[in-house]
């Protein structure tokens, strides 16, 4: 019975699908969606790849996933993956849907799924990854996830015990997950700027898991990321197997070191959280049987896709596009120590404010007082831009992190935020937009490009 019902489910979603490109609707998640609420084992069933690999983690998960994706496509792998949908059990199945014959048996023989860290529970008791990346486990939206140490339990007792995880050994709380599974780790070696302190309204892993003392550090980048240790009882963060090294921002660089050899690397960014993401895709390379070279040249091909991060030049300023997650604090304060260290003048347009919560429920605002807006108060950021739906709260949040109020100004539609900019020449733009509100970002981004070629002309 149940293999008849399956049956059902997957004729039912790939009429689904078919019907969707009529109609030109996009519904990336509904034929997963119909064919799980069918049967609600669909993934049971449906045929997998030989060869999987997920990724999951707080941050970064996403643009690791494309990262490896373009790599393996780029040697011709044919991959099942499910970047142009969700990273839940729907958008899963949806994938493996679109790459299924009639009988359920998958074509392709390698996958690449970003997993959402909450939906472990019902992915994983039907799928086994061959090796699986832990990007970091950090705060996210108190609504959804709560603490990162909840986020850990749900993939320790979730995540196959056969699956080899690459995690990271500078978040505590993403290296001590799993702990039966086999594991290397990676992590970046003392950098330019690190401290011993943390400066972050957020430190989610303070103490000893052992004898309960306070933790001190080696040298920490933000929050709990770092290489940290117990001067009461000797426990420290683990060796690294796959360690960054020599960090060179002006070639764009980084040296990895693994099992007595080194290479050096591309960079996609000069941001720490991407230099991260760097070192964990080679890790990965490594760990499948590639060689160094193969795996400078994949970097080689690699990009960050414009949703994420990207760089306009308009007249002699650029305009920046980045995302900066809804209701998640740690994201937004990495987005604003990032643009408080770039040089020069700035302005900024911040509208990661959660557009449809309007629509479906009411925000919890108190993401904003654990993100570290105080970073934005320097004086080569001459103006902030509030706007959208959380107009007030933001204004106010800005003005206890002791931003002057005449630094701030308020565009309650965010296609006025423009308009609101005083786009002085040099000044850079930096237009900050949540996961809810791409489109909208770029077409903001757009008009200051636009306002800016307007104002100013061509770059000299």
């Amino acid at each position: 019975m149940g293999k008849i019902r399956f049956l059902i489910a997957l004729w039912a979603a790939k009429l689904s699908v078919i019907a969707l490109r009529i109609t030109k609707h996009n519904g990336t998640n509904f034929p997963g969606q119909l064919a799980v609420k069918l049967c609600p084992d669909f993934l049971r069933y449906i045929g997998k790849p030989e060869k999987i690999i997920a990724v999951t983690g707080t941050n970064g998960k996403t643009t690791v996933s494309n990262m490896l994706s373009d790599a393996f496509e780029s040697e011709g792998k044919q991959l099942v993956n499910n970047r142009m949908g969700s990273n839940i059990n729907w958008g899963i199945a949806t994938s493996l849907i679109l790459n299924a014959g009639i009988t359920g048996k998958c074509r392709k023989k390698m996958g690449l799924f970003e997993v959402d860290e909450r939906s472990a529970k019902t992915v994983f008791p039907y799928m086994t990854p061959q090796y699986m990346i832990i990007t970091n486990l950090s705060r996210d939206s108190i609504m959804r996830n709560g603490h990162p140490e909840y986020i850990s339990r749900i993939l320790t007792d979730y995540i196959p015990r056969n699956t080899k995880l690459i995690l990271n050994a500078d978040d505590l709380i993403c290296s001590s997950t799993a702990p039966e599974n086999d594991r290397v780790y990676f992590g970046i070696e003392k950098m330019d700027g690190d401290l011993t302190e943390c400066i972050n309204l957020i430190n989610d892993f303070q103490i000893c898991p052992h004898c309960h003392s306070r933790l001190q550090y080696e040298y920490l980048r933000y929050s709990h990321i770092g290489r940290a240790y117990c001067p009461e009882c000797g426990f420290r963060a683990p060796e690294y197997d796959y360690a960054a090294r020599n960090v060179d921002l002006d070639r764009m660089t980084v040296e990895i070191e693994s099992r007595g050899h080194s290479a050096e690397y591309r960079l996609l960014n000069d941001s720490v959280y991407n230099i991260y993401n760097v070192v964990s895709a080679v890790a990965l390379f490594l760990e499948m049987g590639y060689s160094q070279e193969q795996a400078q040249r994949f970097l080689e091909k690699m990009h960050i896709i414009g949703t994420r991060f990207d760089k306009v030049e308009a007249g002699d300023s650029n305009v920046y596009k980045m995302l900066a997650k809804d209701k998640n604090a740690f994201a937004g304060s990495r987005v604003f120590d990032y643009i408080a260290g770039m040089p020069g003048n700035k302005e900024i347009v911040i509208m990661n404010s959660c557009q449809w919560d309007e629509v479906h429920w009411s925000e919890n605002v108190c993401w904003l007082y654990d993100c570290d807006f105080e970073f934005l108060n320097k004086e080569d950021i001459l103006n902030i831009v509030v706007c959208g739906p959380r107009v007030k709260d933001l204004k106010l949040r800005l003005l206890l992190a002791g931003v002057p109020e005449d630094r701030i100004s308020c565009a309650p539609a965010e296609l006025e935020a423009p308009d609101k900019l005083r786009l002085e020449k040099g000044t850079d733009v930096y237009v900050l937009y949540g996961t809810d509100s791409i489109g909208l970002g770029n077409k903001v981004a757009d008009k200051v490009v636009r306002k800016i070629m307007e104002k100013g002309g061509a770059r000299s």
